[in-house]
Parts: C-alpha cells; sequence; structure tokens
C-alpha cells in the first residue's frame, strides 16, 4: 500500500493506492497521521487507486473524520470503486463521509 499526500492552499490530498488490509493499516496510519495536524482544512482521500479496505482500514477513516469534525473540518472520500462503495454503503459510512 502506498500513499502519497499532496497539501494545497486550502487542502490536502492523501492518494491511497493498493489494498487497504489488515497488514498494511499500521503502516497507512502512521502516514496519515500528520492530516490530523490540518484536521481544520478540507482532506480529500483519493481512493481512485486503491483496490480494498478492511475494518481496520474503516478505521483509520473513522479517526481521521473524529479529528476533522473536532477541529471543523471536511473529509471528503474521492473515487471509491464499486467494491468500496459497498463496503461503505454497509457500513453506513456513506452517510458518515462526502462522497465525491
Amino acid at each position: 500500500m502506498e500513499v502519497e499526500i499532496l497539501k494545497q492552499e486550502n487542502s490536502v490530498t492523501a492518494k491511497l493506492i493498493g489494498r487497504l488490509d489488515t497488514i498494511a493499516s499500521p503502516e497507512v496510519a502512521k502516514a496519515l497521521e500528520p492530516l490530523k495536524e490540518v484536521a481544520d482544512k478540507k482532506i480529500i482521500l483519493d481512493c481512485s487507486q486503491m483496490e480494498y479496505i478492511s475494518s481496520s482500514g474503516l478505521r483509520i477513516f473513522l479517526s481521521l473524520r473524529k479529528e476533522a469534525t473536532i477541529k471543523r473540518g471536511t473529509i471528503v472520500v474521492k473515487d471509491i470503486n464499486e467494491d468500496i462503495r459497498k463496503v461503505f454503503m454497509i457500513t453506513g459510512f456513506l452517510n458518515l463521509f462526502e462522497i465525491a
């Protein structure tokens, strides 16, 4: 799993590449930790190249959302594939995040 972070003036984009499974989750959580410091801005999670998300990956997304809520920022989950959309629908995450 790869994570690329691109900082812009009013937002930060994290591009997630590969499978966000239980094995990759600790590494991804560590890579995304700096986003919590800028959670007062718009954080875009670009999932266009993410193939899979496990429950531990969902917890990472939820942790970022919690921090953004506290700091009055926003999280946008962008370009999820159909399989990930189904996971988001079943778990109720479609209602928790702005999906683009």
